[in-house]
């Protein structure tokens, strides 16, 4: 359970206000089998899209 005291929050806010804003993934990436075959299909899409 997370600590959703004041001051635990109020840490929060800080941390996330200091924290250098980065784009966000524009694909899942990782070595599990559920993320290799998402990649798989996405490759797959977008090759089919190139093709048309």
């Amino acid at each position: 359970m997370t600590k959703r005291s004041d001051r635990a929050i109020e840490t929060q806010k800080k941390k996330a206000r200091r924290a250098i804003p980065r784009a966000k993934v524009s694909r899942n990436q990782g070595n599990t089998a559920a993320v290799r075959k998402r990649l798989k299909k996405q490759a797959g899409l977008r090759a089919a899209k190139v093709a048309v």
